[in-house]
């Protein structure tokens, strides 16, 4: 910040240079936590002695007064002071006097520095919790839903049959990931730099281990250039929130298939579809159709601040400003999605007929037929020749694999063409149920008796 005829310049700024540089547009949702800091800064400096008693409470109920003004939306930011900082010291040092030295052993370097690991501690908290509402929408409709079979997919082709709760467990372990990194985004950023000054700590004996324990950090940070200059912690949450959102990314993908009249296996409630301007019989999935767009733009955002800090020389360099919009707008992106995609899971109609009707064709069994030729001695590559020259005999045939007779599986195996009618003998439900309980001694599988299992260990977790 210039003024003409003050401190270093003796004239005012450019007009385009000052609006190009403004950044309390965007950064002054960051003014409660500087407010915190300036509380921790001002209880810490009276201790020292720089500040009095009396000078403390002026100072901390000035800062409360404008936080109450802030919440209520009756605080007048200026855009002539640049940025959330300015605009609290300038508006404090109006009201209380003493305020003009509460600046006093700190910089705008580790001010924001401390106020963004603030911001992010406290966002990080929201986004891990709007990922276990999601995780339970997940769970509950698995419970709901534990008897639907459908077919799991490779290359978007059929494959092997699944429950639908299985499926849904699939993207419950991924969001348990992305709960664990942004819990380590978090842990990274819980160091507080307050006190290092522009680059160079103070010659001051500020007590940083009382600002320390006033504001919550976990511990203090070691280095002064690399306290304000890093952005390390930022750069993890981006990672962790792109991640996110490719996962809801594939989420939605899956349904959008599965909601499609090529799949039929389930639609989203009307709350969370849309309908055409011209067709009237559309009804399309576009909050899932947004949420897998908006996996791009958090992408996006982490490589904007990598090629931002990429080129950077130690310490602050006014690049940093760059920072905020990005990480501002993953935040709001990522936790939407979140929102809008457990609501929009929760709202899911499923049509078990159909999953069944998709699942039931015999060739899904392939692998278990190949699996008791297996068990009956035969090599595992043998015996997918010999099932795979099964089913193209059927397709040949104009018949399925289920219908071919015991002599033709003779002929492929000799003295195993029972067992491949066994695998394939009763009604599809019948031996869909018989393949997937087979399951039931793999970890992992989804077997009935397994997958019922880590609903109930994951409603435990979540509850």
């Amino acid at each position: 910040m210039r003024s003409a005829g003050k401190g270093r310049f003796s004239s005012p700024a450019d007009p385009k240079a000052a609006k190009f540089s403004r950044s309390v547009h965007f950064d002054q949702r960051l003014a409660r936590y500087d407010l915190r800091g300036s509380r921790a800064h001002a209880t810490m400096l009276g201790r020292i002695g720089v500040l009095t008693r009396k000078e403390v409470a002026a100072i901390v109920r000035g800062l409360d007064g404008m936080e109450r003004e802030i919440v209520a939306g009756k605080f007048r930011w200026k855009d002539s002071l640049e940025d959330v900082h300015m605009n609290l010291e300038a508006a404090l040092t109006e009201r209380v006097p003493a305020g003009a030295k509460l600046h006093t052993g700190r910089s705008r370097n580790d001010q924001v520095a401390t106020d963004l690991r603030l911001w992010l501690r406290d966002q990080i908290a929201g986004d891990r919790e709007a990922i276990r509402t999601l995780q339970r929408v997940l769970v509950g409709l698995g419970e709901k839903h534990r008897e639907v079979i459908l077919p799991g997919y490779t290359h978007l082709q059929r494959g092997q049959p699944v429950t639908l709760a299985h499926h849904f467990l699939a993207y419950v372990e991924m969001l348990e990931r992305d709960h664990g990194r942004l819990l380590d985004a978090a842990q990274r950023a819980d160091v507080m730099p307050l006190g290092s000054g522009a680059l160079a700590g103070s010659t001051l004996k500020l007590n940083r281990e009382m600002t320390r324990k006033l504001l919550g950090f976990g511990s203090i940070s070691k280095n002064s250039m690399d306290a304000v200059a890093d952005r390390d912690f930022l750069v993890e949450y981006l990672a962790a929130a792109a991640l996110v959102g490719v996962h809801l990314s594939r989420l939605a993908e899956d349904l959008i298939l599965f909601s499609s009249a090529e799949f039929g296996f389930m639609r989203f409630g009307e709350a969370f579809t849309t309908g055409s301007s011209l067709m009237p019989q559309k009804r399309n999935p576009d909050m899932a159709e947004l949420v897998r767009g908006k996996s791009g733009r958090l992408m996006g955002h982490l490589v904007s601040l990598l090629t931002v800090l990429k080129g950077l020389p130690l310490t602050y360099n006014r690049d940093l400003q760059e920072d905020k919009e990005c990480v501002f707008d993953a935040a709001d992106t990522l936790r939407s999605s979140l929102e809008v995609m457990a609501a929009a899971v929760d709202s899911l109609e499923v049509d078990a007929g159909a999953c069944l009707y998709a699942v039931s064709a015999p060739e899904l069994l392939a692998t278990d037929v190949a699996d008791a030729l297996v068990r009956a001695g035969l090599p595992f590559r043998k015996a997918h020749q010999v099932v795979g020259a099964a089913v193209r005999q059927a397709e040949e045939s104009g018949t399925r694999i289920d219908r071919l007779s015991e002599q033709v599986w003779e002929s492929l195996a000799p003295g195993m063409g029972r067992l491949a009618e066994e695998i394939l003998a009763g009604s599809p439900l019948m031996r869909l149920k018989k393949a997937l309980q087979a399951r039931s001694a793999v970890v992992g599988a989804p077997s009935f008796s397994g997958v019922q299992k880590e609903l109930t260990q994951w409603k435990k977790r979540l509850r």
